[in-house]
């Protein structure tokens, strides 16, 4: 039986939008991350994309793109978008800046607009699963998706893990 999902802001935006996705519920594991929900849904981790919510040196947040069993170099991010640093937000900061819980941070639908960058080798993939606006709750989409409707930049910042 598949369990109803009710819309987030995330959702409604891509439903706004006559983007075609997939729900995919979990049971939510905190800081169980992209490695936890891969796991649970039978997926590759690499597929799994997790949206991180950074700052540059000046404050200014920014979103990240990243695969689910990879890490953001900061320094490559910084050096490819002309910032000085960039460093991960506080939880509360980054709750603050995308209206949605660290967990459940999607890049649609943010509270504040932010500049998103994309890791390029995700738009290689045919499908990704990304947070849909809540703690234990990923879509799938096209991955192209993300230059569309939020004009994500292209960036090489990934380590593997």
């Amino acid at each position: 039986m598949v369990k109803h999902i009710s819309l987030t802001p995330a959702t409604q935006m891509l439903k706004a939008h006559k983007v075609a996705f997939t729900e995919h519920p979990y049971n939510y594991l905190e800081h169980g991350g992209a490695l936890h929900s891969a796991e649970v849904l039978g997926f590759d981790a690499y597929m799994v994309v997790k949206t991180l919510v950074m700052q540059d040196q000046d404050a200014k947040p920014l979103l990240v793109l990243m695969h689910g069993n990879r890490k953001v170099s900061t320094k490559n991010l910084a050096r490819q978008i002309g910032a000085k640093s960039v460093e991960p937000c506080l939880p509360e900061v980054a709750n603050r800046h995308s209206g949605y819980l660290v967990g459940g941070t999607s890049p649609f639908a943010t509270r504040r607009q932010m500049p998103v960058y994309i890791e390029t080798t995700i738009l290689d993939l045919p499908t990704i699963l990304i947070n849909g606006g809540r703690r234990g709750y990923l879509v799938g989409i096209d991955p192209q998706v993300c230059v569309a409707l939020l004009a994500a930049r292209k960036v090489q910042c990934a380590l593997t893990d």
